[in-house]
């Protein structure tokens, strides 16, 4: 590669990046101007090409997300202008697009009323409309804010990539064909729509936690824009127990982000974790959401379920101290509300920390022909750990390498693959 191509290609590298981390904004800015999802993902793809173009040419600016937004709102001016729009909403548009351009990163903030203040979460709220099925306006909220891929989705639902595709589809233009107005729902509206948000938020901060593809096993900086978003969500809404709960659970689970990348970008797992490297301040903040979930009522529900089951492990001092018979009684109750595969994965995982191996792949083994779960790569993943406890290291490598070929995430694959390498030979474990 010469000097020119290994410029372009750092340009094209630090593109990405910047895309990764401001495409949500740059949408939900342009969503409050000009009031069409669609047009506002179109014009975002612009700035990024014109990004593309430019960048290698003259270098990145010191603020690209608000060189994005400018070309984005320059080309939203141009397209206006061209099309010759008379109708006096679009002459509004196009006069509040040209008086935002000396101030590229407030917008027209001011001329919207409403108590969010927060470009994203208020296009959370839009986007969660009621004329879409709950999976679409999950589905749509999510391509649009948290960045992510319609695969990345996709992998998200356990479901095919085409779903995903057409229901994103078909949310747009049910977006449009009801003349949906983009603007914050009053309150009584907004209470209707806060299960999609919450699922939305919990859905960005998971892809962060653990990313479904690329070369890093963690996008820290989606779990931050979740964290934002949920504390901003709980100040709105101070006396609803399950978004206190999925604030707990989201700050207990990213008290581990330190501990769970090794120096080289390698996962790091539970059991292997340094807990010193756990975030003490993060931990105190999960717990005091997870009581006040609590003493709002909110014991059963599934966030607060699940911050109760990442409360166990935080207050652990070491993985022999953790209370895994709460644990394991705690997805039981989770298994019950939800009916899912993966808590019963999950459940199966905690059994055989309290109950020993045998007993743990007794509960996988039921799921091994579950249809949702054939491409899930945590399921052989699951069962080649147990298998390996067992001392049956043939099986166990089988399933570490089958495992490795269903994660699209590249730190993963290749942790699994070193798995699957370190069974060839490996001593057999002592079971009791």
């Amino acid at each position: 590669m010469n000097a020119a191509d290994h410029h372009d290609d750092t340009i094209h590298r630090t593109i990405n990046a910047v895309w990764r981390i401001e495409s949500a904004r740059l949408i939900a800015g342009l969503v409050r101007m000009v009031r069409d999802v669609g047009l506002a993902e179109d014009l975002a793809q612009d700035a990024l090409l014109a990004a593309l173009e430019r960048w290698p040419q003259v270098g990145v600016p010191d603020n690209p997300g608000a060189w994005l937004m400018a070309t984005a709102k320059h080309r939203a001016i141009d397209r206006m202008r061209h099309a010759k729009l008379v109708q006096a909403k679009h002459l509004q548009i196009t006069q509040a697009l040209e008086d935002a351009q000396e101030d590229v990163v407030a917008g027209i903030e001011a001329t919207l009323d409403d108590d969010i203040g927060d470009d994203l979460l208020r296009l959370v709220f839009i986007a969660c409309h009621p004329v879409l099925s709950t999976d679409a306006q999950v589905a749509l909220t999510l391509r649009l804010l948290g960045g992510l891929t319609t695969d990345e989705i996709a992998r998200a639902f356990l479901q095919p990539e085409a779903t995903i595709a057409q229901r994103i589809v078909r949310a747009k233009r049910s977006l449009e064909k009801a003349r949906a107005p983009f603007e914050v729902p009053g309150r009584e509206e907004r209470a209707a729509r806060l299960a999609s948000v919450l699922g939305v938020i919990y859905l960005i901060f998971n892809e962060g936690y653990s990313a479904t593809s690329g070369d890093h096993w963690m996008r820290p900086q989606l779990c931050e824009e979740a964290l934002r978003l949920g504390r901003v969500l709980a100040g709105l809404a101070p006396d609803d127990a399950e978004v206190h709960g999925l604030l707990a659970l989201m700050e207990l689970q990213a008290s581990r982000t330190h501990a769970r990348i090794g120096p080289r970008g390698e996962p790091v797992l539970l059991p292997d974790q340094d807990r010193a490297r756990w975030d003490q301040l993060l931990i105190r903040r999960g717990l005091a959401a997870l009581a006040r979930a609590e003493r709002l009522g909110g014991a059963g529900g599934s966030y607060a379920l699940q911050a109760a089951i990442a409360a166990c492990h935080a207050r652990a001092l070491t993985l022999a101290d953790t209370d895994w018979a709460r644990i394991v009684a705690l997805y039981g109750a989770l298994a019950q509300l939800s009916q899912s595969p993966v808590v019963e994965l999950n459940r199966a995982v905690a059994t055989a920390m309290l109950s020993g191996p045998a007993a743990g792949l007794a509960l996988v083994d039921r799921l091994r022909f579950e249809p949702t779960l054939q491409g899930y790569h945590l399921l052989p993943s699951v069962r080649g750990d147990l298998l390996a406890k067992l001392g049956r290291m043939d099986e166990a490598r089988l399933e570490f390498e089958r495992a490795a070929t269903l994660t699209r995430n590249e730190r993963e694959r290749t942790f699994l693959r070193d798995r699957a390498s370190a069974c060839d030979g490996a001593p057999a474990p002592h079971v009791p």
